[in-house]
């Protein structure tokens, strides 16, 4: 491949981006404040950039993938960040969960140094990641997305190209609109079986072949059935910032969300009984203790 491909933010999600990117042959540079996920590329045979403005100076297209609001301006306009960078005709892939204004801003702040930032939301977990098993939801300029198909091939095994940019914000909030009420329903499914006196195993395998089943289900349940929730795909605090951004962007449209306000304090719930860093698949403990399970 002739690209060099830059990632800045080289998390559960970064980091499989770098590590499928390399495997398609794509030379790879980025950036992390966390040194163990930077020793990890440079362990997959990628480069360490010590800003994401070297990222920037060293990638024909760069990837961003990063867990909060104060991080994304930091990387986008802060100082080494990508604006400082001033590269004309770069292309930036966005794939963060964070509200539209946000993207928009820094789109805008780009497109001043003549960089392109396609909003390009990634649907799937963790887990999912590590296969490429996962959607891009591609929006902004066309021709740039274009451009783009043999990196997002490089990571993902589908992508789809929305229209403007935010639609791929906008379709991501649709989606784990879903993720979160499935998440939660698959829970309590698990614990109505559980506390009627079904083995949890035996429930996962009947579901999963019936017209109950969902993709949730199948990635989340087995966690659920062993009561185990420490190798996270997708974290609880992480999660919360995404139910708050899904929550605004509802109210912004005056679009009454009930099933999705009632799953947010089983969530709620887990993090003040101090499940951050556990897989959201966890909301089935929160349930647990709600209804007095007690495993045997």
């Amino acid at each position: 491949m002739s690209l060099k491909i830059g990632i800045v933010g080289l998390g559960i999600m970064g980091g499989s981006f770098a590590k499928n990117l390399r495997d398609a042959g794509f030379e790879v540079c980025g950036f992390d404040i966390v040194a163990e996920n930077i020793e990890q590329l440079v362990g997959l045979g990628g480069e360490a950039a010590a800003s994401p403005k070297e990222v920037v100076e060293k990638s024909d297209v760069v990837i961003t993938s990063l867990p909060s609001i104060a991080a994304f301006h930091a990387v986008m306009s802060g100082e080494d960040g990508l604006k400082d960078a001033g590269k004309e005709d770069l292309i930036v892939i966005e794939c963060s969960t964070l509200p539209i204004e946000d993207k928009q801003a820094a789109h805008d702040a780009l497109q001043q140094v003549g960089t392109i930032l396609l909003d390009c939301p990634i649907s799937g977990t963790g887990a999912q990641a590590a296969t490429k098993d996962l959607s891009v939801y591609v929006s902004g300029e066309e021709a740039a997305a274009e451009k783009c198909q043999d990196v997002f091939n490089g990571f993902a095994n589908l992508n789809f190209f929305v229209g403007e940019f935010g639609n791929g914000s906008k379709m991501k909030f649709v989606a784990n609109h879903l993720v979160h009420i499935h998440n939660v329903a698959s829970g309590e499914a698990m614990v109505l079986g559980m506390k009627a006196g079904l083995d949890p195993e035996t429930i996962f395998n009947v579901i999963k072949a019936g017209a109950g089943n969902s993709r949730i289900f199948e990635l989340r349940a087995p966690m659920m059935v062993a009561d185990n929730y420490d190798d996270a795909t997708m974290k609880m605090d992480i999660w919360q910032k995404d139910m708050k951004v899904i929550g605004e962007f509802a109210a912004s449209l005056k679009c009454p969300t009930p099933l999705f306000t009632a799953g947010t304090d089983v969530y709620r719930s887990g993090l003040a009984k101090g499940m951050d860093k556990l897989d959201t698949a966890s909301v089935c403990r929160v349930l647990e203790q709600m209804a007095g399970l007690e495993r045997k």
